[in-house]
């Protein structure tokens, strides 16, 4: 239960409202000193990963990402970023494999919801694309497969997990894990956002350093 004391009798409001507020303030602090961790533990990471996907951009790649429930939303979120990210930055091309409900549906009925990203990937990905991966736990059947797909195919690998990264982090050809160190799945998706907006940012930043210098693509 995450608000218990909603729950107990005899609180007078006042007493009511103070407990809301120092649980809110907990939990703000919470997913603070976990972002802070998660950008110190992973920012040589990061810029690598960053590198890696600007260089497939670069290249005419394109980015895939995919996930469950709340990850389906956040791997929306993340195509929405690197496709329209406004101002002045750089338009590029993402996609969200959890758009296509008719394909979704159609693949978890006559074949099994193990496939439904990885079909996706064997149909559009191509060598020097990018796949990214988001789960809370890092145990979803269908987002390893999918990565494993990525990988035969010669695309950048990417996972964003929970927890210990559960089989994610054991899953071959995955070129970047980001683990974020919590069981708590609110926490989870909040450091994961931050993870992917700091990608989205490096990405940009190394594009436009390449550009500056006249670097190939």
């Amino acid at each position: 239960m995450l608000y218990p004391f909603l729950y107990a009798g005899g609180s007078g409001l006042d007493t009511l409202l103070e407990d809301v507020r120092r649980s809110t303030a907990d939990k703000a602090n919470e997913i603070v000193r976990l972002r802070e961790a998660v950008l110190a533990e992973y920012a040589d990471e990061l810029a690598a990963c960053a590198a890696r996907m600007a260089a497939a951009f670069r290249a005419g790649g394109r980015l895939f990402a995919f996930g469950n429930g709340g990850s389906a939303t956040d791997a929306q979120d993340v195509a929405a970023l690197f496709l329209n990210p406004g101002g002045a930055a750089r338009p590029l091309p993402a996609l969200a494999l959890t758009n296509d409900t008719a394909a979704i549906t159609a693949l978890s009925n006559d074949i099994g919801f193990e496939v439904v990203f990885a079909r996706q990937l064997a149909a559009f990905g191509r060598p020097g694309d990018i796949a990214v991966a988001l789960s809370t736990s890092g145990d979803s059947d269908n987002l390893v497969a999918a990565l494993r797909e990525a990988a035969r195919r010669g695309m950048t690998a990417v996972g964003l997990a929970g927890c210990g990264g559960g089989r994610m982090a054991e899953t071959p050809g995955l070129h970047h894990l980001f683990v974020m160190p919590s069981s708590s799945v609110h926490r989870i998706q909040e450091a994961q956002t931050t993870v992917y907006h700091a990608l989205w940012e490096l990405t940009q930043s190394e594009l436009a350093r390449s550009e500056t210098t006249g670097e190939a693509g």
